[in-house]
């Protein structure tokens, strides 16, 4: 009998066809589970080798899908990773390789070459590396992840998980395109927003309720009969009691961000401490204070108490004869992120909390915060914990309309992969809707940048640089509704 084996491709890779008779999902003929077990990891030189000599052997000598050599451009690709499955006693049953489909890694992420060595009766390997690679390239900060298979083997990945995306000719055999679903950014906005609609249900039966016609559900809420704008935040008690000056430090940060995306200016704040230990609570006043002398913004009054579990909230008030609505966006208008992209991430909160703030003077932070102001369009709102495209979302939502995202056009700091800073806290960052082409203000140390538009398409859909669009967010974010 031949050696035989198959192989797993993506549509941009250089390959041919599988064999008709024979593909590594099918394997031995009489398969069987290794009987010492095997283990999937990263390949090292020596099991690259065996890698590479494995699909010549099967690709070029056995099937003769290619001339001389399979490799191309991925394998000299230095962001290509290699799994493979190796015996405890270092054999190797197969292989496959994933990298990223674009010159800069924006989260779409291939899988190719997929190979097991018939000869060893490995049953289940070559699922088991589908399912590796799929793992990886999630912990990869992978947005997308796609793959093209034999058509007789679409059964086996729907029941992984793929999805079918279209059919397909490679070397006159039917394959199938199929794509894994990550669904990263859906379980942020759903975690952090989703209940919202429901929570809030007994507070919205006065007419001012929850920020009123126009407002509801805004960064923070116009005061009837006023020129007022209040927003209200609490840090999680976690952080408190992990960061409590960094805690206490946010606490101003995210409420007079609040404010700047209504266009308003800070004039004053109110907090609610509570703290186990004096140590406790002097450091998480020490972050706020300090918060408040940069910003220029007193602590007018509030509440403190010691003896009681990790607490912390902050109130702040602030002026504008025209608040920005985070709801005013109309179908059309093109979203624009404008971020501070300085700092880097907070320590212990590596992917989830950029730190823009703590280094800026406060003539820099205080020129962020008039950057709504002073451009005044049709809506703003400031990324908050559902990350940019869970936040951006929720603009669309409040403005009854949808948001196409373009990837590639979303400013980033180069530590940060776009998975992580599309779903994180970062610091400083304004989501604005507006006509086209309409003027903007100056931004301070901020990089702003056109990366969307509103749609009538409801939810979140990313758009990629080969012009494919895939949903984020299905729908509503927080279910409130349009405001």
């Amino acid at each position: 009998m031949a050696v035989v084996a198959g192989m797993w491709t993506d549509q941009f890779a250089t390959a041919a066809a599988p064999s008709l008779d024979y593909c590594v999902l099918s394997g031995h003929p009489d398969p069987a589970e290794p009987a010492s077990g095997y283990l999937i990891g990263l390949a090292d030189d020596r099991q690259l080798e065996a890698y590479r000599t494995l699909r010549r052997e099967n690709f070029v000598v056995e099937q003769g899908l290619f001339a001389g050599s399979d490799t191309d451009d991925i394998d000299d690709d230095s962001r290509t990773r290699v799994l493979v499955a190796v015996t405890p006693d270092g054999v190797l049953l197969g292989g496959v390789r994933l990298a990223p489909a674009t010159p800069v890694d924006i989260g779409w992420w291939t899988g190719s070459r997929l190979v097991v060595d018939c000869r060893l009766r490995a049953k289940g390997v070559g699922q088991a590396l589908v399912r590796a690679a799929c793992a990886y390239a999630e912990n990869a900060h992978a947005l997308r992840f796609e793959a093209t298979a034999q058509a007789r083997y679409e059964p086996m990945f729907t029941r992984l998980g793929w999805i079918r995306l279209a059919d397909c000719v490679i070397g006159e055999t039917g394959h199938v395109r199929m794509r894994w679903p990550i669904d990263r950014i859906e379980r942020l906005a759903r975690t952090t927003k989703g209940m919202l609609a429901e929570a809030l249900a007994p507070l919205r039966g006065q007419q001012m309720s929850l920020g009123g016609t126009g407002f509801r559900g805004d960064d923070g809420a116009p005061v009837p009969g006023s020129d007022l704008v209040a927003a209200c935040d609490a840090i999680i008690p976690s952080l408190v009691e992990r960061d409590p000056e960094w805690a206490g430090w946010c606490a101003a940060l995210v409420n007079l961000n609040d404010l700047a995306a209504m266009g308003a200016h800070p004039v004053g704040m109110l907090d609610a401490v509570g703290a186990p230990t004096r140590s406790l609570l002097t450091r998480v006043l020490r972050g706020l204070g300090r918060a408040s002398e940069i910003w220029g913004v007193p602590v007018l009054g509030g509440h403190t108490q010691l003896g009681v579990p990790a607490a912390l909230s902050v109130t702040a008030l602030g002026r504008t004869a025209r608040p920005i609505p985070g709801g005013g966006g109309r179908i059309g208008d093109e979203v624009r992120l404008t971020a501070d992209l300085g700092g880097g991430w907070r320590a212990g909160y590596a992917g989830s909390q950029w730190d823009s703030s703590s280094h800026r003077t406060g003539a820099e932070l205080r020129e962020l915060g008039r950057f709504v102001a002073r451009t005044s369009p049709h809506a703003a709102k400031d990324v908050s914990m559902a990350g940019f495209a869970g936040t951006a979302g929720m603009l669309a939502e409040a403005s009854g309309v949808g948001v196409e995202l373009d990837l590639a056009r979303i400013p980033r700091p180069s530590d940060a992969s776009l998975a992580e800073w599309i779903t994180c806290f970062p610091g400083f960052a304004m989501i604005t809707a507006d006509r086209p082409g309409a003027r903007i203000a100056p931004a301070g140390p901020a990089t702003s940048a056109v990366c969307g538009v509103l749609t009538s398409i409801p939810g979140v859909t990313l758009r990629w640089p080969d012009g494919t669009t895939t949903v984020a967010v299905p729908g509503a974010v927080t279910g409130l509704g349009e405001s």
